[in-house]
């Protein structure tokens, strides 16, 4: 049965460490096409072909859904598919012989240099939550970090002596996030003034801290980035993601290799991980000390 599959197919997402919204998306979305299906009495693998999945996405778009929502549907029954031929539950993934919309990628936001500038100056940094949101801006965009990965940093994680951040991204997976002059600066001040009042008689070795000692989270970050931008005067929202499209968008600007920023940033796309794997720590050093408008003289 077809909701059967469905269920084992989330089981082994759950298994596979897939995000819960993931998980829920998924569920969603296939059992959506599953109830169409059932609708017209195809509840079993045999009885679902390439028309039964056209006449549905056809549906899609003519009840009025977005292209980018029709192709992501598309691309996830063309997972579910793949789970269910390598279960050798399917001869054939039918979905695979469907072609999604194409869908024009937007180009990022990004701050000018100007307004990062701007953005930059608005901590008060004679007080410890000045201080502490001060490092956390000039880190965004001197790293280019996620904001989950900034609120993970542990003191043992931070290297300033040679400008580096020991970051674990997605996947559990390590890499070395550089710094520049500035953001080290920042960093020293914050840890040397602003964390030792911050933590008090607390014993937490999380980077960054909230006003009562203990880790900052993600949306208390989130939240201080947007009233900043807001306080500098910048007419978009910005946000811990805005900071890190600037970040490589800045260094792209600069000259940087589209490779080293691949590599900076920890990102992971499977169509292009070997092209890549093989940027060295050492080059990437370099040109981020070349092109990053802040990087400034090496630590």
């Amino acid at each position: 049965m077809l909701d059967h599959a469905l269920i084992q197919y989330l089981k082994s997402l759950e298994r596979d460490n897939a995000s819960p919204y993931t998980v829920k998306n998924y569920g969603t979305d296939i059992g959506q096409f599953l109830d169409y299906c059932a609708e017209r009495n195809i509840t079993t693998l045999p009885g679902l072909d390439r028309e039964v999945v056209r006449d549905y996405l056809a549906e899609l778009n003519d009840v009025g859904y977005a292209e980018a929502s029709i192709a992501r549907r598309v691309f996830e029954l063309r997972a579910f598919g793949d789970y269910l031929l390598h279960a050798k539950a399917w001869e054939e993934n039918v979905f695979r012989r469907i072609h999604a919309p194409r869908v024009p990628r937007r180009l990022p936001r990004y701050l000018t240099l100007a307004e990062v500038e701007q953005l930059l100056a608005v901590p008060n940094r004679s007080l410890p939550q000045g201080q502490r949101d001060a490092a956390i801006l000039e880190t965004l965009y001197a790293a280019g970090v996620r904001v989950s990965e900034l609120v993970g940093l542990n003191l043992r994680d931070v290297h300033l002596n040679v400008g580096e951040l020991r970051v674990i991204g997605k996947g559990n997976k390590e890499r070395l996030a550089l710094l520049g002059q500035p953001a080290v600066a920042a960093l020293r001040v914050y840890l040397s003034d602003g964390r030792t009042a911050l933590v008090g008689k607390r014993a937490c070795n999380a980077l960054f801290l909230n006003r009562f000692g203990g880790q900052l989270s993600v949306r208390s970050v989130s939240e201080m980035v947007r009233e900043a931008g807001i306080a500098a005067g910048i007419a978009q929202t910005v946000t811990p993601h805005l900071l890190r499209h600037t970040f490589a968008t800045h260094l792209l600007d600069g000259g940087a290799n589209l490779r080293v920023v691949q590599e900076l940033l920890g990102h992971e796309n499977p169509a292009t991980t070997q092209i890549y794997a093989h940027v060295s720590q050492r080059r990437a050093r370099e040109v981020y000390q070349q092109t990053h408008p802040r990087a400034g003289e090496t630590p």
